[in-house]
């Protein structure tokens, strides 16, 4: 197994960016540029690298090389992202991986886009780049191609060279294991499981009881071998299971208007470990929107766009309305979920405003609202 925290070392530290790989210091795959220039990107480095792996490290700094970070990523959709903008697309994952020196709750993103023999292009437009153009690498820039274009793989012996110098053994995996045991406090309760003699597998959370049921909250799941962060949460609520060849996590949200709040389920993670040294991850969406008193939420959604006006004309709000934007992230998310559909994008206006208010919770719950409105926009 490689150990994916060693292999970001060893491509940050001993290559510049290359026909096999890029490094970026953010993704905004939220935008129609920056959904472009990944796909661009993708398609370079798959037609560069036709007989090995090719990489793009997310969460560095160009100019320094810094490792700098970037938020869990946990969107499994990515390769349909792929699938739906080249022609023979190649296989890709997305990873988050951890590194002691970033704060708990960033990690740097390793994309590892595998060998595809045939050549990838745009089966659409994507941004201003035209529908069928073929790029490829030269050096760190990713090019159209011009005329009958051939696939060439030149960068195999140093791609096979990076990859076995970052293979795991044993030392690197009890280092991982005391590592995340020491990273996590005893009221978190951090313990390990060993899946099929080869798979190391991390967890913490904080526990909680109610009704009865179970939860973890803060939930941080690590695949030691690989140095992979599987899963990470700061507010949702989370159940967690396992039996001898898989671990399953089903991922809560609290939704409610005034103190009516209730857990419901949002999406089921199993990772099953196979007797081969392979794992795989499955996930199933499991969310149904809650429905709400309609009069109730028109006053809702008016009251929070009247907030964010004062907010975009920086007028001083009062102590209420001061606490309303405590609340807004999961009140307009529940006006989106019953067909307010400009919430989200009033939502994003409040950013800048609720990333400077002294009570960091909020801003850590306007970014999880997002992350559940792609997921569920997805669906």
């Amino acid at each position: 197994m490689i150990n994916k925290r060693l292999l970001i070392k060893s491509l940050l530290s001993k290559n510049d960016e290359n026909s096999f790989y890029d490094k970026k210091q953010k993704l905004s795959l939220q935008s129609r540029e920056g959904k472009a220039k990944f796909i661009k990107h993708v398609c370079a480095l798959s037609n560069s690298n036709p007989d090995n792996n090719s990489y793009i490290v997310i969460g560095v700094q160009d100019e320094e090389n810094k490792i700098v970070g970037v938020d869990f990523f946990d969107d499994s959709k990515i390769q349909n992202l792929v699938n739906a903008y080249l022609i023979n697309p190649p296989k890709i994952s997305y990873e988050n991986v951890h590194f002691p020196r970033l704060p708990r709750y960033k990690v740097v993103g390793l994309v590892t886009i595998y060998p595809n023999k045939e050549i990838t292009s745009l089966a659409k437009t994507a941004w201003k780049y035209p529908k069928k153009t073929t790029f490829y690498r030269i050096g760190s820039n990713s090019i159209p191609a011009e005329g009958n274009f051939i696939l060439k793989n030149t960068n195999k012996p140093i791609v096979e060279a990076i990859e076995k110098h970052a293979r795991n053994n044993i030392e690197l995996t009890l280092n991982g294991v005391f590592d995340f045991f020491n990273r996590h406090k005893k009221e978190y309760n951090p313990q390990y499981k060993v899946f099929n003699e080869q798979f190391v597998l991390c967890w913490a959370g904080k526990k909680s009881e109610v009704n009865d049921e179970e939860y973890f909250s803060r939930v941080d799941i690590e695949l030691i071998n690989e140095q992979v962060r599987l899963f990470y949460s700061d507010l949702d609520d989370v159940k967690i299971s396992y039996n001898e060849n898989s671990f399953i996590i089903t991922e809560y949200i609290m939704l409610g208007i005034d103190k009516e709040h209730k857990h419901y389920p949002l999406e089921k993670t199993i990772i099953h470990f196979k007797e081969n040294g392979i794992h795989d991850i499955a996930t199933e969406f499991l969310f149904e929107p809650p429905k709400f008193n309609k009069k109730v939420l028109y006053h809702i959604y008016n009251n929070n766009n009247s907030i964010i006006s004062k907010i975009e004309k920086e007028i001083p709000l009062s102590v209420t309305e001061h606490e309303d934007v405590l609340k807004l992230p999961t009140t307009y998310l529940i006006c989106y979920l019953n067909g307010f559909l400009e919430s989200e994008e009033k939502l994003k206006k409040a950013k800048k405003y609720i990333r400077s208010l002294e009570d960091k919770k909020t801003y850590i719950e306007f970014k999880e609202v997002l992350r559940v409105l792609r997921k569920v926009k997805y669906k």
